[in-house]
């Protein structure tokens, strides 16, 4: 059976707008276009590691077998969920399925009707999805832009005022914006937040494995994690496996338990998935040398842009996120294929996944990229933009 005519419409639309959407097949190119910053993903160490804590353990089952709040709440659960919140220094850490699911169930629980959600422009489709669901009013403020959320702020307060109501305010960003690659000032958004009894919220998908000693994150790197009402970091970056956690209070956690619909209503992570995550963050506590390997690729794709003159393109990031921009959709695709020609796999970021005009190609950076293959990469892309 044929879908309806007006879906067939929008699909013809992006074909039209060479914006459509396909699986891609997997590439032998030299890894520019994955998240996996430091290479856990294919890690043999990490994968025998799960093996054997599974088998030492005598855990042998599959799958969780339900939801956490009836038969899936096995034993890694507990294990890893401490391990976690004390590598965080956080008072409880609770795991989800994935980012996605941390996201939606976490800002369609907590904000409540009448609260305001601020949230930064850019934030990931996941945070936004949530907020939809919530019954909170939001406000979207410019991207890493504390005037405009201030003035924002003052419009929550006389908005308060007027109904005589004591509503809360939630403020919500990124540490690392997932297209652009790029990080708020922590600092100055922590102030902003205190001065406006504001909570909090910074989702650290891209910055753990890669900011701090040991891949702690931005937040807890710059010794704000106390002062942030709740993380939310994601595995299937720099981990290298699935998964999310939620950072917070005990109080958040039993919060949650009782009303983040996407942890109430799914089945739990199978005890191998688990056994991975704990596995990926004990790895993390002891591999500071690969952290340091991809802080040290890292300055070194940002002076290789200086040199070849490529800098003007590239939005300004210090993470493992470097976008390149160029817009349209059939120009940048072109380029990208250019490089995967060339043996270099590079995507291309497509409108409407960003906004007209700021297509882009999206280097990822890795710990086992060398500095030759950064070289090569960017000496091919200033043949082919200038």
């Amino acid at each position: 059976m044929n879908i309806p005519q007006n879906l067939l419409d929008k699909v013809n639309k992006r074909k039209k707008d060479n914006a459509l959407r396909k699986l891609p097949s997997p590439s032998d190119g030299i890894d520019f276009a994955s998240n996996d910053y430091l290479g856990f993903s294919k890690s043999e160490v990490i994968f025998k590691q799960t093996h054997d804590f599974l088998v030492e353990h005598h855990y042998n089952q599959n799958g969780a077998t339900g939801s956490r709040l009836l038969s899936g709440n096995h034993p890694v659960y507990a294990i890893a969920e401490d391990f976690i919140a004390t590598f965080h220094d956080a008072a409880s850490a609770l795991l989800f399925n994935s980012g996605y699911d941390a996201n939606v169930g976490f800002f369609s629980a907590v904000p409540q009707k009448g609260d305001f959600i601020l949230y930064d422009e850019l934030c990931h489709a996941s945070i936004r999805d949530g907020i939809q669901l919530s019954h909170a009013k939001a406000y979207k403020f410019k991207h890493n832009d504390f005037e405009d959320l201030e003035l924002l702020l003052e419009r929550c307060h006389v908005e308060r005022s007027r109904g005589n109501l004591h509503n809360e305010i939630y403020i919500v960003t990124e540490s690392v914006f997932s297209m652009d690659g790029d990080c708020p000032n922590v600092e100055e958004l922590v102030q902003v937040a205190t001065k406006h009894k504001a909570y909090l919220v910074i989702d650290e998908a891209h910055a753990l494995g890669v900011f701090g000693e040991k891949g702690e994150g931005l937040v807890q790197h710059l010794g704000l994690h106390t002062q942030v009402f709740a993380r939310i970091m994601t595995f299937g970056k720099g981990l290298g496996c699935h998964g999310a956690v939620v950072l917070g209070s005990m109080e958040l956690q039993s919060y949650l338990v009782n009303f983040a619909r996407s942890f109430i209503y799914t089945t739990g992570l199978s005890p191998h998935s688990v056994a991975t995550i704990l596995t990926a963050y004990q790895n993390l506590d002891a591999k500071a040398a690969a952290i340091g390997e991809l802080k040290e690729r890292i300055t070194f794709f940002n002076q290789e842009k200086s040199r070849l003159s490529l800098k003007p393109l590239f939005v300004r990031s210090k993470s493992a996120i470097q976008s390149a921009i160029i817009p349209g959709n059939a120009t940048v695709k072109a380029i990208a294929q250019q490089l995967q020609d060339k043996g270099f796999d590079v995507r291309p970021i497509l409108s409407p996944t960003v906004p007209a005009g700021q297509e882009r190609l999206r280097f990822c950076l890795h710990s086992y990229n060398s500095k030759e293959e950064m070289t090569q990469v960017l000496s091919l892309l200033s043949t082919f933009v200038f």
